[in-house]
């Protein structure tokens, strides 16, 4: 069975106040040419369809011709998504039912109730039966009438709820198994500030929402949303796919893909990596003016200069401009010590945290918790 795996499409997302939607437009008719080419039996979005909760019309209407044009291109193949933390969990989940009988599952909502089950799809092929686990993004306040609370009447942490919601599960592992899940999975035991984080992704104070990988042994594959760029957790078989744009510039130079899967037998999987290639790139260009200058091109660019002396020259934005017509921001960059440049705030290195820590003084571990928490709901809310 052939699986194509993608997420974090965050259709909508401006780039540094760049609308993006003809590039957007641009690679998700790519991903339909590679379904044609390659004709997978399901097709897996993990999250993140839309940037916002509330996304425009004209994000809405790009997402549904991506799927009408997917729907056309594969007749007989499943289409799967979940919501992400970007998307309106109700939202996704309209006419979940409805568009199953099309062959289309679109998974907002996490199990609700005591009897409720994580979406389950079984699909067939010549091994016999592919069992895919749909678990949208979920914070342990949606599901505690299911997985409980602690000892002392609080939610769960995203790891012991999100590990009760599958253990739950009644999963046959002699026979294959897929999970599609938009949450932050590590190898038990690593250290979170480890892994590196994109500028266009949402972090927790404390990183809260971590969930120990070790529950993914359980499938023969994990789909995983949420981290935008591409990398394994621990194992071949469970995989972040990342963006299929670039998000933020802190995502300059990442090569984007569609990640494709091969199920054979139990235990047999072959995976690779199907390149994207976007409409414009998103470059770093750091040097001084008269060399960055010389490298004027149409994509988005993110200029940094370090000419060692301050510049005089009144029409360098325009020349720039001139030079690289979708320009993102332009930086300065000196020899100067910090504290000897003009405006330079000491806050603008700390975190939201570390700014109330300051203004509260000192705090016990207690009420480090406490902010910690009222920080990440304002996050959350902000979003």
């Amino acid at each position: 069975m052939k699986i194509f795996h993608l997420s974090d499409l965050h259709i909508g997302l401006k780039l540094l106040n760049r609308d993006l939607k003809e590039d957007q437009e641009y690679i998700l008719n790519q991903i339909v040419d590679l379904a044609k080419e390659h004709k997978p039996d399901a097709v897996l979005i993990a999250g993140d369809i839309y940037d916002k909760a509330v996304p425009s019309a004209e994000a809405v209407e790009l997402f549904d011709r991506f799927i009408a044009r997917l729907d056309q291109a594969l007749p007989q193949s499943e289409i799967m998504m979940i919501s992400g933390n970007h998307d309106s969990a109700s939202r996704i989940n309209l006419f979940r039912s409805v568009l199953a009988r099309q062959k289309i599952h679109m998974i907002g909502l996490p199990p609700q109730a005591p009897d409720d089950r994580i979406e389950h799809v079984c699909l067939q092929d010549e091994f016999g039966p592919v069992h895919f686990y749909l678990l949208p993004f979920v914070k342990p306040s949606m599901v505690k009438e299911i997985t409980g609370t602690d000892e002392n009447g609080s939610n769960l942490s995203y790891d012991a709820a999100v590990h009760r919601l599958i253990e739950r599960e009644n999963i046959d592992e002699a026979q294959r198994n897929v999970l599609v899940s938009h949450q932050f999975y590590l190898p038990k035991g690593q250290n979170p500030e480890e892994t590196e984080r994109m500028d266009s992704e949402i972090l927790t104070i404390g990183n809260i929402d971590r969930i120990d990988a070790d529950i993914l042994e359980r499938f023969d594959y994990a789909a995983l949303g949420h981290i935008h760029k591409p990398m394994k957790v621990g194992n071949e078989r469970f995989r972040y796919c990342g963006t299929p744009l670039p998000c933020s510039v802190s995502e300059a130079g990442q090569q984007k893909g569609v990640v494709c899967v091969q199920l054979n037998e139990k235990g047999n999987s072959e995976i690779s990596v199907l390149p994207l290639t976007p409409l414009r790139r998103v470059l770093k260009i750091s040097g001084q003016l008269s060399e960055v200058l010389s490298q004027e091109c149409d994509d988005y660019v993110s200029v940094t200069i370090t000419d060692p002396e301050d510049l005089n020259v009144w029409d360098m934005q325009d020349r720039l401009m001139r030079a690289f017509p979708n320009l993102l921001e332009v930086r300065r960059q000196t020899a100067y010590a910090p504290e000897e440049r003009g405006g330079y705030s000491p806050e603008e290195e700390m975190s939201a945290f570390e700014l109330c820590e300051a203004f509260l003084g000192k705090l016990e571990q207690g009420e480090q918790a406490l902010l910690a928490e009222v920080i990440n709901s304002a996050l959350e809310e902000e979003n």
